[in-house]
């Protein structure tokens, strides 16, 4: 049985947080300049994810430092897709560099959210993809609308769900203004093995979740005993951590 652990990097610059969470990985999505980063961050990143042997994912966002990516913006399609085209891009040419090869795509906050509900978002994605890479995944929320293009389109996808997160019934996550939304180390462990083995977790009953890969978040406090936890039990349960081939 095996599975995917992924989180989002490359958002912490000038901290050691990326280098002690990576080992528990087995990829990462790196942020691209959107909501934060530049070609410094992504290049350290890089070289960590390939020291590592971990898979490598662009993290690109609605170009928005100020609120961090996670707030829509009313952007027209063509500066939203130039935007996009150009974060990415830049993930793509400093794996080149690197001698590494980019894996897949994973939207960043309000996009991500975004494309898994609307269709026209999900599908300027799908368009910017088909422009920028080949021979790559796109990752995003299971059962969203970002699914449904992908596989409408024959674009491959890979189909996430998260560990530290609380799940509503609808299958989103609970919002983190509300309480309970952040699931202490021990709960994301529990669930990641759920997740994994079992294909559900625990809203207000049993939800169906059928996931490749699954997400824990890198700037949720404590994140370095939540990786070692996730992956732990993971492995306890006769789980292997790998990317996604």
């Amino acid at each position: 049985m095996n599975i995917d652990l992924n989180a989002d990097l490359g958002e912490h610059p000038g901290t050691s947080l990326d280098e002690q969470i990576m080992p528990y990985l087995s990829s990462c999505n790196i942020a691209c300049g959107g909501h934060i980063g530049d070609a410094t961050s992504v290049r350290e990143t890089v070289r960590l994810a390939t020291k590592h042997g971990v898979a490598i994912g662009a993290h690109p966002s609605y170009p928005d430092r100020e609120h961090f990516g996670r707030k829509i913006m009313n952007l027209q399609p063509q500066e939203l897709a130039e935007s996009l085209k150009e974060q990415i891009q830049l993930v793509r040419e400093i794996c080149e560099e690197e001698g590494a090869l980019l894996h897949h795509i994973k939207p960043h906050g309000a996009l991500y959210n975004h494309a898994a509900s609307d269709r026209f978002i999900s599908e300027l994605i799908h368009e910017v993809l088909k422009e920028t890479t080949k021979g790559i995944y796109w990752m995003g929320l299971d059962g969203s609308i970002s699914e449904e293009v992908a596989k409408q389109q024959g674009f491959p996808f890979i189909a996430e769900g998260f560990a530290d997160r609380q799940y509503e019934s609808d299958g989103s996550l609970r919002s983190r203004a509300k309480n309970g939304a952040v699931l202490s180390p021990e709960e994301a462990g529990d669930q990641a093995v759920e997740l994994a083995k079992n294909g559900r977790v625990m809203a207000d009953d049993w939800l169906s979740v059928q996931v490749q890969s699954i997400c824990l978040h890198g700037d949720t406090p404590g994140a370095v005993t939540l990786s070692k936890e996730i992956h732990d039990q993971l492995v306890k349960h006769g789980i292997q951590i790998a990317s996604i081939q």
